[in-house]
């Protein structure tokens, strides 16, 4: 327990250095963008947070390996091991170029296959959430201005605030129909998108959140938060989730009853 709450104090160091360089640029007139292969926006701003991050857990965790968006997977230094850290850089890129507020940089660690504590800072909101396993979850300003978080207590999907990120990654998955019947069935939707979403139902400000198709360095950091808040988050499947995986993030009671909604029709 206690090496997680020293690698959480990391994580906030991590993210201070992150949040200076990410805010520097945020609303820039110089700020460069660039496409990256897959057509998604890159800015300065991410590669300048990802390099950070990664020279400092040379020096600090010389026996951890890194994975970072921008950088690829880089070995532990010391030799290869069991733990590494996951990073991306800005999470909501496309809101960074465009000056919406809505994006953080992304920290998780990683044990084997398992992410064991997860941070995510958004500056531009003046908040971030963090976890450890089995040291709760928590949000605040900053690590010695937090308050512990968890999910709401809905049960009823007709009583249920829904997140979604866009529609059209549903359509090219063939769930469209099924993702408009739950948005026409539940008492509330709204697209926030990215991380917010995710940190919202750990807050039990929503209650369930569906993406399909995530990269790990878009969830796992987010993973720690929502299940230590007591929520709960699979594939599509049911499965733990994985890179390149379909996400379904609920407080635990709507999981079910959004699973059986999402899947696939004969």
């Amino acid at each position: 327990m206690a090496g997680y709450a020293d690698d959480l104090a990391l994580a906030h160091v991590l993210a201070d250095s992150a949040d200076a360089i990410s805010m520097a640029r945020f609303r820039s007139l110089d700020l460069r963008v660039e496409s990256k292969p897959d057509l998604t926006p890159v800015s300065d701003a991410d590669t300048a947070v990802e390099k950070a991050i990664r020279a400092t857990l040379a020096r600090a965790r010389p026996r951890d390996g890194v994975l970072g968006e921008e950088f690829g997977r880089t070995d532990a230094t010391a030799g290869p091991g069991n733990r590494y850290w996951v990073i991306d850089p800005i999470d909501g890129t496309k809101n960074f170029v465009r000056g919406v507020p809505i994006w953080a940089t992304l920290i998780a660690l990683m044990e084997g296959d398992t992410p064991v504590a997860g941070l995510v800072s958004a500056p531009a909101l003046g908040r971030r959430w963090w976890a450890g396993r089995g040291l709760g979850a928590f949000a605040g300003r900053n690590q010695h201005s937090a308050s512990r978080i968890s999910v709401s207590s809905v049960r009823k999907m007709t009583d249920a605030s829904f997140c979604y990120a866009s529609l059209n990654g549903w359509a090219d998955n063939g769930r469209l129909d099924q993702m408009m019947d739950i948005l026409l069935g539940v008492w509330r939707s709204r697209a926030y998108g990215d991380f917010y979403g995710y940190m919202l139902l750990a807050e039990g400000a929503l209650d369930a959140m569906a993406e399909p198709e995530l990269s790990l360095w878009d969830m796992a950091a987010l993973i720690p938060i929502v299940t230590e808040a007591g929520g709960k988050i699979t594939d599509l499947d049911g499965r733990p989730t994985a890179d390149k995986s379909s996400v379904i993030g609920t407080n635990g009671l709507l999981h079910e009853s959004v699973l059986t909604a999402l899947a696939r029709r004969s």
